[in-house]
């Protein structure tokens, strides 16, 4: 088992977290696997998923000595407490929740809840929040990134939401530690195709790799 410290690494060094919703266990695999080739470090399964307990319990199985899995629009503590229960090395937020934070804190799990605000930037520091969650980063957009760390460097900041293959490198030279990605990364893999996934992540890390050597 990864320590806290050892799963935050993973994901800043890699920089992508691939956003997953899919429509059973079996394409959530499929995703898994095609986002792994592309070199995506982490992936986020999201409690919009039927059944998300159970498919963070087989991925985390199955992949977890291979990539990160996570538990996505995690609402409140009781879903982050069973997300652990199932494997999940890391817990996301659409917003900040002190009840969460305190639950991952008590059990060394990485919290990443969503923030929008300077307060809220604060807050989720303050409880101990080791990346925040930028969003819904389309409607900020990179310049937000550079607005929050002029008073509060220290910040761990990860956008979610409006982020693409096309504008990652302006988020990562904003100063984003990493960048979560799910329709502009993982698209309509039935109709696309799963090599498609593998392909897209493949081009979100050349361009976060370029932007950090800028």
């Amino acid at each position: 088992m990864l320590m806290k410290h050892q799963v935050i690494s993973k994901i800043t060094d890699s920089g992508l977290v691939a956003v997953v919703r899919a429509d059973d266990t079996e394409q959530a695999k499929r995703i898994t696997e095609a986002a792994l080739r592309g070199g995506v470090s982490a992936i986020e399964i999201t409690y919009t998923i039927p059944g998300a307990t159970e498919v963070i319990r087989e991925l985390a199985e199955e992949f977890k000595e291979d990539i990160l899995i996570g538990a996505g629009t995690v609402l409140d503590a009781e879903t982050a407490r069973i997300a652990i229960l199932a494997g999940s090395q890391y817990v996301v937020s659409p917003y900040f929740s002190e009840a969460t934070a305190t639950l991952c804190n008590r059990y060394q799990i990485p919290y990443m809840p969503g923030v929008m605000t300077i307060e809220g930037v604060v807050k989720a520091l303050e409880s101990g929040a080791d990346i925040l969650k930028v969003f819904p980063g389309e409607l900020m957009g990179p310049k937000v990134i550079k607005a929050i760390k002029g008073p509060i460097p220290q910040a761990n900041l990860m956008p979610t939401g409006g982020v693409s293959v096309d504008n990652v490198g302006e988020w990562i030279s904003a100063g984003a530690v990493a960048v979560g990605a799910g329709g502009s990364l993982i698209g309509k893999p039935d109709v696309d195709g799963y090599e498609q996934i593998t392909k897209t992540a493949k081009r979100f890390i050349e361009q976060i790799q370029q932007a950090r050597q800028k």
